[in-house]
């Protein structure tokens, strides 16, 4: 059986944009994965296809969740699959399909041939990929995006910092590369998280690829919701530098750092290494998740 289910395919697409994003490696703070899901609610996203996660996933890695049926007393399993949701807001001027999941454990060549079998049939326009990185950054500074793209111009329009970076690599990068080599526009656009903040979700990353989003969709939309809690976020990261002073020169640390960066590019900033964060990440994540409502 082929895993790429579409349960109905839509009409009339608008030189569709497909957007994924995938938890775990690729996910830093939860950030790419809440801006996918975000833009899917915004624009009224409804589910349309699936890819079934029998063969790409390690059930014993990722389990499946039980829940009861709403309205009844009988449950049923929920498996860690992929879905994708159509987005035909008349706020758009074209239309996205979202795809969020897990990053799959197995047979990556095989899943994003799923993907590019949706995309094709579909006749998407570009594959865009969201994700977020662990980074020595300062919480206090902008959210930094970094990416790539397949097309020079497309990369000046998302206002690209191209990223020299070599390593370990997640699925999102390999679905962009295969969709390169078969000539689909792709780019990919990632959000720099400050590492010892990892743990907890970041409204502010999140927000700061959603909005770059919408920059490229010349669109739109009402984020009170991600801006609220972004703004909540910060105050309660001012609280603990307030009342910490070994976080606060740490900080301090990172800002100076990042003031050097932007001066000067192209040369290391001086200054020595920073100290280790993971002493100071539990304190950090206990606060912050004392603060959370109940």
């Amino acid at each position: 059986m082929a895993p790429l289910t579409i349960h109905a395919m839509p009409g009339g697409l608008r030189r569709p944009i497909l957007i994924a994003a995938f938890s775990g490696w690729n996910d830093a703070a939860e950030a790419a994965t809440t801006a996918a899901r975000y833009l899917a609610v915004t624009f009224q996203g409804e589910k349309f296809a699936e890819i079934d996660p029998e063969e790409f996933y390690h059930f014993g890695l990722t389990r499946p969740h039980v829940r009861f049926v709403e309205g009844s007393n009988e449950r049923e399993i929920v498996w860690p699959g992929t879905e994708f949701s159509v987005c035909q807001s008349a706020a758009l001027t074209r239309d996205l399909v979202v795809g969020v999941a897990i990053e799959p454990h197995l047979r990556w060549k095989a899943y994003c041939a799923a993907v590019l079998e949706l995309a094709r049939r579909c006749e998407v326009s570009l594959v865009l990929t969201l994700g977020a990185l662990l980074a020595e950054v300062p919480h206090t500074r902008p959210v930094r995006l970094v990416g790539s793209a397949s097309d020079p111009e497309l990369s000046a329009r998302l206002g690209l910092r191209p990223t020299r970076y070599e390593g370990p690599t997640g699925i999102v990068g390999v679905l962009n590369t295969i969709c390169r080599e078969q000539g689909i526009p792709t780019a990919s656009l990632w959000a720099n998280v400050p590492h010892y903040i990892s743990g907890i979700e970041n409204p502010r990353a999140a927000l700061a690829l959603v909005r770059r989003v919408l920059d490229l969709l010349n669109a739109s939309a009402d984020l009170t919701d991600l801006e609220d809690a972004g703004r909540q976020f910060d105050e309660n990261l001012a609280t603990i530098v307030a009342q910490n002073a070994k976080i606060a020169g740490y900080v301090s640390k990172l800002e100076a750092r990042a003031a050097e960066e932007e001066a000067a590019p192209a040369e290391p900033a001086p200054g020595g290494e920073l100290p280790p964060a993971s002493e100071l990440v539990a304190e950090i994540e206990q606060f912050l998740r004392q603060q959370r409502p109940e």
